[in-house]
């Protein structure tokens, strides 16, 4: 497929993947409400992901993990709507893989002292590459309906980060 897939679920999703961005933005990584607050929002969206997308490489015991170690429990999921599709999953893990990017950058950001081995948790060396010749050899010789099921998938994906985002930032504000 030549990375039209990879080009399908880019175009098809700048918009939400830059309001995620925005949105987790407001939450500050250098003090520990704050980050703890990030950590929550992303359990509440990484959980269902998980659990439909199945990666070969989960984070949600990092983030479990570091949430225990700012005495947080790990708070309930989001409900997805998901589709019972090849395509559709492999569009949400698009999104999912395509995060450990943004979080080996907001890594740095993370205050000294705070545990951070959710957002350590990156792809090996050639990682990134390797999930997405995966993901083209899963679309290979697949239509037009299998690009527009993952498109779904990666939206659907971006759209339970933002909801996560915007409940925790609610929670916050009390």
């Amino acid at each position: 497929m030549d990375g039209r897939i990879r080009q399908a679920l880019r175009q098809a999703t700048m918009a939400e993947h830059q309001r995620v961005d925005d949105l987790f933005s407001r939450f500050s990584l250098d003090t520990p409400e704050s980050y703890r607050s990030f950590l929550k929002a992303h359990a509440r969206a990484l959980a269902p992901l998980e659990a439909m997308a199945r990666p070969a490489a989960p984070r949600l015991p990092m983030l479990a993990e570091d949430l225990a170690a700012l005495g947080e429990s790990m708070p309930d999921g989001l409900a997805m709507q998901a589709r019972d599709s090849d395509a559709f999953r492999w569009g949400a893990l698009y999104a999912l893989e395509g995060s450990r990017l943004g979080g080996a950058m907001l890594e740095r950001q993370v205050a000294s002292g705070l545990p951070r081995a959710y957002l350590s948790a990156v792809h090996e060396k050639g990682g990134w590459q390797a999930f997405q010749r995966s993901l083209d050899a899963a679309a290979e010789g697949e239509g037009d309906q299998w690009v527009g099921e993952a498109v779904q998938g990666a939206e659907a994906a971006f759209a339970l980060f933002a909801a996560a985002a915007m409940s925790e930032q609610a929670m916050a504000r009390g």
